[in-house]
């Protein structure tokens, strides 16, 4: 058990329906350090976020440790508290659940034994966030990402970022199907929660693009449940220029196209 702060990955093995994807996945991830992972569709790296998030689809073995805890333990919520977020790819939709009353509830339980926050102190709060992430007010009385276009979820997701205030998050390709505009716009958000909180991030990407922004501190490579490649940004930049077939041989080629386990 480490005594400094960090996110501490150690002997991670996560298995769905019998099957191994991630197999002894070691990595640290220290307060304000950015870390990118990349690698062949397959490759277990979705599969790791989820499990570390805690959903019950997956069997795990080893030890994750926030700040000396291991949360592997406890329940989805719990690790929440504890101070993980996970960003989802697809954040799903809930029709019926008012954004302004569900991010009230989620802030006022992040926040607890904290007094809730008064409605007035909230919006004035919630209201700062949008306008730094470029949101329109009238987002509030939608529903949860019901109808929200692919940057809107992404940009909800850095909104509840920015008020959960998580000491570190996972980025399940944040970077998807956004344009460059709001691609630039989220990474901002992100990178000043870096700066003001010393937020931790895994950050999941397939693209360089979204690092130009990030700027990681590392880039590590995932291949077949496994780190093979680990360094800093002259990392994402090789993958960018000859692919992962560039880095990883032929082993790469032949994951071309398999679907990523969840």
């Amino acid at each position: 058990m480490t005594s400094a702060p960090s996110l501490l990955i150690q002997d991670l093995r996560v298995s769905i329906s019998g099957k191994q994807i991630v197999k002894g996945l070691d990595l640290q991830i220290k307060p304000g350090e950015i870390h990118a992972l990349m690698g062949p569709n397959g490759s277990g790296k979705s599969t790791l976020c989820y499990a570390m998030a805690g959903d019950p689809n997956f069997k795990t073995q080893g030890k994750v440790l926030l700040d000396g805890r291991d949360i592997l333990p406890l329940d989805i919520d719990e690790r929440s508290r504890a101070g993980l977020f996970l960003a989802y790819q697809n954040p799903p939709a809930v029709p019926g659940v008012n954004v302004a009353n569900y991010l009230r509830t989620i802030y006022n339980a992040a926040h607890a034994p904290a007094p809730s926050i008064t409605i007035p102190d909230f919006e004035k709060l919630v209201k700062a966030e949008m306008a730094r992430l470029r949101m329109d007010e009238s987002f509030l009385e939608r529903y949860l990402n019901d109808g929200f276009s692919g940057g809107e979820r992404k940009r909800f997701e850095v909104l509840q970022m920015a008020l959960l205030q998580p000491k570190y998050v996972l980025l399940d390709e944040l970077d998807s199907g956004l344009d460059v505009d709001a691609l630039k716009i989220l990474a901002d958000g992100v990178s000043r929660l870096r700066t003001e909180r010393k937020l931790g991030v895994l950050v999941i990407t397939h693209y360089a693009r979204i690092l130009q922004h990030l700027k990681p501190d590392y880039v590590h490579v995932l291949h077949r449940g496994k780190l093979v490649k680990s360094g800093g940004p002259e990392v994402a930049a090789r993958i960018e220029r000859e692919g992962y077939a560039g880095l990883l041989g032929s082993d790469a080629e032949s994951e071309a196209g398999a679907g990523e386990k969840r």
